[in-house]
């Protein structure tokens, strides 16, 4: 039987926070019971606000034996993992937003949480507003998924977006996106790919069916994508965009990764602009399938994170939950090493201008079995060096760096200036 009146505990007030709360108040039957926050006496963007349900204790919320469902929007590991196995070990459905937290923890969670018969839904986590959990367990349930290709952070879209559209530098747009709000004063979480591992982390885990270790997930950010790199990306039909990939491989086991790709104008993922976030599955029997929209905010996170609350209320009064509200996932995946990896790659370098320095570089490659696509070079600079840029054929990570290796040691070769995997 359903209750009349839920109670809720929200543990965070912020961004997120605010917004759940102003969301809620449109819902008859829900009631924020007590909420912690640091600090009391922050002035709040809430109208009408009971400031009455304040405590600085956040023990006080995940203890309070009235309180059905707690939710968790601080972000982090401690003391947000604490706080949690105590709300579960009291018998309290969770929704949370942290990406982190499911990532690094989620396994020992999760068990518990099986334990105590208590859901933990996080479909704010993914993709802030974007619906993907709760889609995966339930439309796309009869499918097989192999790959998931997604745009999981808008900080480093929008930058991205903005070196492309303005042919300017990483450092001239973060400090842009810094002084809109769009980059943290510390924008490593973004800039550095840590925000869509965690996320891709989690996602690949109920999509693939396969608990993912985040320790073994290749991370690389968007720190050395230069102004010159979008030019040719953009020449040779690309847009460079930071990736979270995941594939299930015909042997079983998993290639997790995050990192930038040219990804071919044609492909959808390339009109994803701004801040806006997608994730595209793809699988039998349905096959491609593309969702976008909002990755963050105050309200499209709030959205998923009402929506969550909502479902585990419809649920309140059952002996058992649903199964879309459990998780189980007994198989580890066995990840694949990014070095066993086989990709096409962009690779631009700063050459000596002499006779046959192409020559020598595709000679190179070949020694390495690596085949070329295309080459491109640009004009000569008054030190007599031009740029070249190459796009392979599929190759081996292992043998790539084994001619990288190769090619700086040739003296004909002044830099490589970088190296870019290519999305088919």
């Amino acid at each position: 039987m359903q209750k009349e009146v839920v109670n809720v505990g929200l543990v965070g007030l912020g961004t997120v926070g605010s917004g759940v709360v102003k969301v809620l108040k449109d819902f008859d039957g829900i009631n924020i019971k007590r909420i912690a926050v640091k600090n009391i006496n922050k002035k709040r963007n809430i109208d009408n606000f009971d400031t009455s349900v304040l405590t600085t204790d956040p023990f006080e919320v995940v203890n309070d034996k009235d309180i059905d469902i707690v939710v968790e929007v601080i972000g982090g590991i401690d003391p947000a993992y604490e706080l949690l196995v105590t709300a579960v070990n009291n018998g309290k459905h969770i929704v949370t937003a942290n990406k982190e937290l499911l990532a690094k923890k989620g396994e020992p969670l999760f068990k518990l949480a099986k334990e105590k018969n208590v859901a933990i839904l996080y479909e704010a986590a993914i993709a802030g507003g974007i619906p993907i959990i709760m889609p995966i367990k339930t439309t796309l349930a009869g499918n097989k998924i192999n790959k998931i290709e997604a745009i999981l952070n808008g900080t480093t879209n929008y930058i991205l977006t903005k070196m492309e559209k303005d042919g300017v530098s990483y450092e001239t747009v973060l400090k842009e996106a810094q002084e809109l709000g769009y980059a943290e004063t510390d924008p490593t979480g973004d800039v550095e790919g840590f925000d869509s591992a965690y996320k891709i982390a989690t996602l690949a885990t109920i999509a693939l069916n396969r608990r993912v270790d985040i320790n073994k997930i290749y991370r690389e950010g968007i720190t050395k994508i230069s102004a010159n790199d979008m030019k040719f990306a953009k020449e040779l039909g690309y847009k460079i965009k930071l990736i979270a990939l995941a594939l299930l491989l015909d042997n079983d086991k998993v290639d997790v990764r995050v990192h930038p790709m040219l990804v071919p104008v044609r492909d959808c993922l390339a009109s994803i602009n701004g801040v806006t976030n997608s994730v595209v599955l793809e699988g039998f029997p349905v096959g491609r399938v593309m969702m976008a929209g909002p990755g963050a905010g105050e309200f499209p996170t709030a959205s998923s994170v009402v929506g969550d609350i909502l479902a585990i209320v419809r649920s309140l009064g059952s002996d058992k939950l649903l199964p879309m509200m459990e998780c189980n996932h007994d198989i580890t995946a066995e990840q694949l090493d990014i070095k066993d990896t086989v990709n096409k790659y962009y690779i631009s370098i700063t050459a000596v201008n002499t006779p046959g320095v192409i020559g020598s570089i595709g000679e190179i490659c070949g020694r390495h079995s690596i085949s070329l696509a295309s080459v491109l070079q640009k004009g000569i600079d008054k030190e007599n060096t031009a740029e070249i840029v190459i796009i392979t054929e599929q190759s081996k990570e292992s043998n790539i760096n084994k001619a990288i290796e190769e090619l700086k040691s040739n003296k004909s070769i002044v830099e490589i200036n970088n190296l870019i995997r290519v999305m088919e």
